[in-house]
């Protein structure tokens, strides 16, 4: 009883409200249009909670996203999306845990429960460009390799979580922007794998669900940044 009055004292009104709705869609979406493969909503429910989290600065938000990573990384091993399985097993997956040690190595006045934000140059910023572009021409022979469905959303998606992964690594607020791209492309490869088998719907509306909570994620590291500027002044 104790812990579920400090989690909604921990967590805002709306917050609270957006997870709910998030969780409550997902599983009606899930009930619709599946029924069937358990594995996707665990998933989708574990991945939509790691965003409230993440939202917050909260390092069990990147252990929720290992989690995730290798759940996703089946169900997209099953319609094909080789590209999805290895990003998110060989790449996500790796650098969420690589980023919950940094998160929780970089508290903020040492509240294990917020991480400080970081700034970054715009040397490190042309450098993330560079090695984004040169890990998505490696990804996209690969992906080639393996006749990859849909293979330039997948080679997007590529450049999108790659670039993601190293700001959230990084502790950059633009992590939760560019993770909000990454949806948009996962959206497209979903509304397409859905024209196969309409079981997929559910996992659309998955990560229409996780957009939202991005976008919102974004915001709130901004407003953190701006607290934690103004609390060092």
């Amino acid at each position: 009883m104790k812990d579920i009055k400090s989690i909604c004292k921990y967590f805002s009104m709306g917050e609270l409200i957006l997870w709910a709705l998030s969780v409550i869609t997902i599983t009606v979406s899930f009930l619709l249009f599946d029924r069937e493969n358990y594995l996707t909503l665990v998933a989708s429910l574990i991945g939509v909670t790691s965003l409230i989290f993440n939202a917050k600065g909260n390092p069990f938000g990147q252990l929720l996203m290992v989690v995730f990573s290798i759940l996703y990384g089946m169900i997209s091993y099953s319609f094909s999306y080789y590209g999805e399985m290895i990003t998110y097993m060989g790449m996500t997956g790796p650098m969420a845990f690589f980023a919950l040690v940094t998160w929780l190595r970089n508290p903020y006045k040492g509240k294990k429960s917020q991480v400080k934000v970081n700034t970054i140059s715009r040397g490190e910023v042309v450098f993330t460009i560079v090695l984004t572009a040169a890990v998505t021409v490696l990804f996209y022979f690969i992906l080639e390799y393996f006749n990859t469905a849909n293979l330039f959303f997948s080679t997007v998606s590529v450049t999108t979580s790659f670039a993601a992964v190293y700001l959230t690594f990084r502790r950059s607020p633009y992590f939760a922007l560019i993770y909000a791209l990454n949806d948009i492309v996962l959206i497209i490869l979903w509304v397409y794998a859905s024209l196969s088998d309409i079981t997929y719907l559910s996992v659309f509306i998955c990560f229409l669900m996780f957009l939202i909570n991005d976008i919102y994620g974004f915001l709130s590291w901004l407003k953190m940044e701006k607290k934690q500027k103004g609390t060092a002044l």
